[in-house]
């Protein structure tokens, strides 16, 4: 078996672009979300090393300086951090010509052409679902012989090999939460929403929905929903319980956790006898009898993607969300005592001035806890991209979706809404949301009750008006 590294390289300064990340990105404030797409092939071999290197501020001196301990490199890659992905791996085999390097992640499982070319020292890619391939590579295996596999052989000439069946039985996957006890320092994980420290895994792969803009389902995970088996998630929880006592809370992170109402509702009842804190991914659809359920088995939290409060723009992203089902979904968490942080997209398909205002007042109507703004991002792979290089709404100069400091520009135009109006639309959606008098109450509240969270929403304060200043910068 091959001496085996699995890295997410060192890019822009604060950019979580990890193997876990939905939009690769610097955020609003300091957040990182877990490798776990790089944990789950690490869990597979043996004596490998994850080096997370943007939580651990690990630069790329220190990353180069590990080069010659090993035989394999995987680096995760995303569009934004390609570039820099590539010249980590060249900086390496500098270091190390013998070192074998690949890349896995959503770019290259639908551009493995494209990302070879990039650069003569990239070994191979890995497309789609690639723990197995990866673990056939560190085994040693003839490249030629490797299902999933794109490779340069010894000519040069780059070769794709036949398709792998993606994983059906979710559990044949081990644990990822050993790699992150061995490897990871989990304080250095914070997301704004969530109880610190936290940690986050995945309980199935896959997502039924069809909307045009989400990354994973349409290049790696897939639209069915493959589960891990409610015994197997429960033994994950109650190790990583043990290992890590200072755990607050549990995240799930699958696209849609709750898409099987009743395995949600039999790994809730699961979770109640184990008294652990948890939340997830659900979409705006779920009965309230099932609300009910995971509630009151620890249940603090739920991350619901509304992206817009606009009907006809939930029609064009294929969304398969009614307004008035998403209402009343809220309006049931809110009475549950179920907090929600919503997460809303400006820029999509059908965006007109009035859409954003719209969409800015539903917001507030519906009123969740905290919210998350994004930009439309046309990744390589999604019918969006299809869409906006057919429609023109792309151009070369904004396809890298974001900028030199990592952080998010609009690279969606459309005829009569500019780059520039979608972008600045981002901040006037945070102020009028979170500068309304009941809204800095509830905040208020919040911090005079618990001095940890005073200290942590001054900081995220900071942190955010920092960012709406580096936007402006931008801009101009």
């Amino acid at each position: 078996m091959m001496r085996t590294l699995f890295l997410q390289a060192p890019s822009f300064d604060g950019f979580d672009g990890g193997a876990g990340s939905r939009y690769q990105a610097k955020r609003e404030i300091a957040s990182f979300w877990y490798p776990t797409w790089l944990a789950q092939p690490a869990a597979l071999i043996e004596g490998s090393k994850l080096i997370d290197a943007p939580p651990h501020k690990i630069g790329i001196e220190a990353v180069v300086g590990q080069a010659r301990d090993y035989d394999l490199v995987v680096l995760h890659t995303s569009t934004p951090s390609f570039a820099s992905d590539v010249k980590t791996i060249e900086a390496m085999k500098a270091a190390n010509p013998g070192l074998k390097a690949g890349l896995i992640g959503a770019k290259v499982a639908v551009e493995a052409d494209k990302s070879l070319e990039a650069s003569p020292l990239i070994d191979f890619a890995a497309r789609n679902e690639f723990d197995f391939t990866i673990k056939d590579v560190a085994d040693g295996r003839d490249l030629r012989t490797i299902k999933g596999l794109s490779w340069r052989n010894s000519d040069g000439v780059i070769v794709h090999n036949a398709e792998r069946p993606i994983v059906e039985n979710m559990d044949l996957l081990p644990f990822v939460t050993p790699v992150y006890k061995r490897d990871l320092q989990i304080d250095n994980y914070f997301i704004g929403y969530l109880k610190h420290p936290y940690i986050s895994f995945y309980t199935g792969r896959g997502c039924k929905s069809r909307c045009s803009f989400c990354l994973w389902p349409q290049t790696v995970g897939g639209h069915r929903y493959r589960t891990r088996s409610v015994g197997h998630v429960i033994d994950e929880i109650r190790w990583a319980k043990a290992a890590f006592p200072q755990v607050k809370e549990f995240f799930f992170d699958d696209d849609t956790f709750t898409d099987d109402a009743p395995r949600a509702e039999e790994i809730a009842r699961e979770l109640g006898k184990l008294g652990v804190v948890w939340s997830c991914n659900a979409k705006a659809n779920v009965k309230r009898s099932t609300l009910k359920i995971m509630r009151d088995n620890g249940l603090r939290l739920l991350l619901v993607g509304y992206e817009s409060g606009n009907q006809q723009i939930l029609h064009n992203i294929k969304k398969g969300m009614l307004i008035d089902v998403a209402k009343r979904f809220t309006k049931d968490c809110h009475e549950l005592g179920i907090v929600i942080h919503g997460t809303f997209i400006l820029g999509l398909p059908g965006e007109t001035s009035e859409t954003i205002k719209e969409t800015i007042e539903f917001a507030k109507e519906i009123n969740p806890h905290t919210i998350q703004v994004s930009l439309a991002a046309p990744y390589p792979g999604t019918f969006l991209h299809k869409q906006a290089l057919e429609n023109g709404w792309l151009d070369d100069a904004n396809a890298e979706l974001v900028d030199a400091h990592g952080v998010q520009i609009a690279p969606l135009h459309y005829p009569h809404l500019s780059h520039s109006e979608i972008f600045h639309s981002v901040e006037e959606f945070y102020r009028r949301f979170y500068f309304r008098a009941p809204k800095i109450a509830s905040i208020v509240g919040e911090m005079v009750r618990s001095p940890e969270m005073m200290k942590r929403r001054l900081r995220e304060g900071v942190e955010f008006f920092r960012f709406l200043k580096e936007r402006r910068e931008v801009a101009h």
